[in-house]
């Protein structure tokens, strides 16, 4: 049986450092988890929604500049997350 070997999951064989990419990915992620803790929460149905849409945005715009197989993983479940979150906020009250 073959071992995983994710040490390099994250290296782009460019020998540069992604530190934009890395951020937006991060960004994105951020705003997911705001979306989906607040979703729990109806009286915060505001900054909930805006989260999860602000998330949605970045994260497709991530997903375009993206360069690794990390970051695209982590912008996949992050906008998964936001959009989540933003129907579910959308629900309890909406943007305003």
């Amino acid at each position: 049986m073959a071992a995983l070997n994710l040490s390099n999951i994250n290296r782009v064989h460019d020998d540069k450092s992604h530190t934009r990419e890395n951020t937006l990915a991060g960004v994105t992620a951020v705003f997911g988890v705001i979306a989906i803790i607040c979703a729990f929460f109806p009286s915060v149905h505001i900054l909930g929604s805006w989260a999860g849409l602000a998330g949605v945005f970045v994260g497709l715009t991530a997903q375009m500049l993206s360069v690794t197989t990390l970051e695209r993983i982590v912008i996949v479940i992050s906008v998964g997350m936001s959009a989540v979150g933003l129907f579910i906020n959308m629900a309890h009250g909406g943007l305003y």
